[in-house]
């Protein structure tokens, strides 16, 4: 048989061969770090055995496929831990995640942070004793009765809730086994020394609110020490950065018990929100967009024709006015549907533009509630555009351009995905074929680089999405671009082409910042609340040097004012020291100091958040140098 390697160059081998055998004859070197293959682009066990002709790639924990087995790996070891230590516990489910792995788990008492130094400690012990981790399946009823022995009733569950024909296979690993599709390492003492349990939290099973509350243990795992201690400096950076704690120190935001998951914006939060949606408003006239407005309910029946009922239902309020059952709209796009049916429509008429600042609301679980970042009320910073064919790729390139020029703006890096037809999807296969080309011959004419996300599409398009990352290197999916051909389809929406037959127009959604809100979030921790002059609540603060000088600030503040600069004056009796120290926590760009000379000499004293004491300037001066700042949004 003839093995295809990731080079390009190809080995033969007369009789079958384990993934891990073909490791060791290309490299032992490498066998002893390969954590998974690839097999003709499928994630398989290093244990597979291959018997023809294929091609493969050899992963280790610098791959995504190879870091995802070894996290795979050490969620087992951390569940094989919490056995030995707590052996009343039953087990769920532990695979692993973007940024680490978990496990759910249903202990006898409740587990404390405490609790996770014991259970790293035994984890090293495990990966000390070097246990071969082997894998092995079993009938269904022999499953079955094997996990029913041990007493795990949420794997019997698991087990009875596969289909009749599935392989059910397990891993074993010394005295420990699980349940489990695999693939992991070859042995636990792969796993090395770099991981690391981080938190609990408690999450339902199989994610169901009328199910058992159980506790998950969160961790990560990494290839090299080094990786894990960039991590975890991550880690404390992202909660000194935590949009929560800012939102409370600057007075940004607020929740209350009154309205979990609905945030309340605070004078300082909405100066920055405006900030934000009038930069929104300006790009978009230039792009060539109209602004709308459409009603936050609306009847039953519209979202069954837009296809919300049916798929997406579990996530919508809804209320019933005389008698008839309404939906607090979940997105705006019903609304632009009706606004475009509202008139007659030409070729002419196309491309159309609309963009709205819609509010929105989801039924998100409280589990999932998260600041700014998951919350059940947020305005979209949505646009439908409406063309013909021909227009498609032109549009989108458009889009593209917009975000990027966001993006640009606040200074986030970001790589693209082109999310593809998921199961729960409607419309003709011919339709997403060409939609879906619509989309990556747009990305291909751009020359942006792009991987694809099998399946991950709108129910009713294929989509591109942008992840942005911030400046501690998280990524965060903000900006999105579907293409649909359903809803103008199940509207019935038309348009008169020029050769004055009626025909139906296509149409994109899109998002540039996603939810305001959680924008707002990601920005807030992008610049750890040390906002850019022109975004800052408060640009300036004013600081008299002593009460005397209260009239002359206030002289100051009317001058700033006049030129829409939003500033304070800091009019407590305290020394001018203070007065800085405190501007400086509530991350001020400019501070003015006024004293005697400032007075008398039409000056202030100005301290930016930058360059520390800048010495002193006339008052016009300064606000000239400011104005320029603001209107060319500098990000320093």
């Amino acid at each position: 048989m003839k093995i295809t390697l990731k080079d390009g160059s190809v080995k033969e081998y007369q009789q079958p061969m384990s993934i891990i055998d073909i490791a060791k004859d290309l490299s032992e070197g490498l066998a002893r770090v390969a954590c998974v293959g690839v097999v003709d682009g499928e994630t398989a066990d290093l244990r597979t055995v291959i018997e023809k002709d294929c091609s493969l790639n050899i992963c280790t924990a610098n791959d995504p496929e190879g870091l995802a087995a070894l996290r795979h790996t050490a969620s087992h070891v951390m569940a094989q831990a919490v056995k030995r230590l707590f052996p009343n516990t039953k087990l769920a489910i532990g695979p692993s995640i973007a940024d680490g792995f978990y496990y759910d788990v249903d202990p006898e008492n409740p587990l404390t942070a405490e609790d996770l130094e014991k259970i790293e400690g035994e984890m090293k012990k495990i990966v000390k004793e070097a246990h071969p981790i082997q894998r092995f399946t079993k009938p269904r009823q022999e499953a079955i009765a094997f996990m029913e022995e041990k007493q795990e009733p949420y794997k019997v569950e698991l087990i009875e809730d596969l289909p009749e024909d599935a392989e059910i296979s397990f891993y074993s690993q010394g005295e420990f086994t699980d349940l489990c599709a695999g693939p992991h390492l070859m042995n636990t003492k792969d796993l090395g020394k770099a991981y690391k349990l981080t938190s609990l939290a408690g999450a339902y099973w199989r994610g169901s609110e009328k199910n058992k509350m159980l506790t998950r243990i969160y961790g990560t795992a990494f290839g090299k020490k080094a990786d894990l201690e960039a991590y975890i400096t991550m880690m404390e950076e992202a909660k000194k950065r935590d949009h929560r704690k800012l939102g409370r120190e600057l007075g940004l935001f607020m929740m209350h018990d009154a309205g979990p998951g609905f945030p309340f914006f605070l004078p300082k939060g909405m100066a920055l929100k405006n900030t934000l949606l009038e930069y929104w408003r300006e790009i978009h006239k230039k792009a060539g967009y109209v602004e709308i407005s459409t009603p936050i309910i609306l009847n039953r029946s519209l979202w069954e024709t837009s296809g919300h009922w049916d798929h997406y239902k579990d996530n919508m309020y809804t209320t019933v006015i005389d008698g008839e059952d309404y939906a607090v709209k979940p997105m705006n796009c019903p609304g632009g549907v009706l606004v475009y049916a509202s008139e007659p429509r030409s070729y002419r008429d196309l491309p159309l533009r609309m963009g709205e600042l819609g509010l929105v609301h989801r039924h998100e679980k409280s589990g999932q509630l998260h600041g700014l970042m998951r919350v059940r009320c947020f305005t979209q910073d949505d646009a439908h555009i409406f063309m013909t064919p021909d227009q498609i790729k032109e549009e989108i390139m458009g889009v593209a351009r917009l975000i990027n020029e966001v993006y640009s703006l606040f200074g986030f890096k970001y790589h693209v995905e082109l999310s593809t037809r998921p199961e729960d999807s409607m419309g003709s296969d011919e339709d997403w074929e060409m939609a879906t080309e619509g989309l990556r011959s747009a990305l291909d004419e751009l020359g942006l680089d792009y991987v694809v996300n099998e399946g991950d599409g709108a129910f009713y398009g294929p989509k591109i999405d942008f992840h942005l990352v911030d400046a501690i290197g998280r990524t965060w999916q903000c900006g999105t671009i579907q293409l649909d051909f359903q809803l103008p389809q199940r509207f019935e929406l038309e348009y008169m082409g020029a050769d004055g037959e009626k025909h139906r127009p296509i149409m994109i959604h899109r998002v540039a910042f996603g939810s305001i809100e959680r924008f707002l979030g990601i920005l807030t921790e992008h610049f750890a609340g040390a906002f850019p002059t022109w975004l800052a609540p408060v640009q300036v603060k004013i600081l008299p040097i002593s009460d005397k000088y209260i009239d002359y600030a206030e002289k100051v503040k009317k001058a700033l004012e006049a030129e829409n600069i939003r500033c304070e004056i800091d009019t407590r009796s305290e020394k001018i020291g203070y007065k800085i120290r405190s501007a400086q926590l509530e991350k001020i760009p400019y501070m003015l100091v006024a004293g005697q000379k400032e007075e008398e000499e039409g000056l202030v004293a100005v301290r930016s958040r930058s360059q520390g004491d800048e010495g002193q300037k006339a008052l016009a001066d300064f606000i000239a140098d400011i104005k320029k700042e603001i209107q060319t949004k500098e990000i320093h």
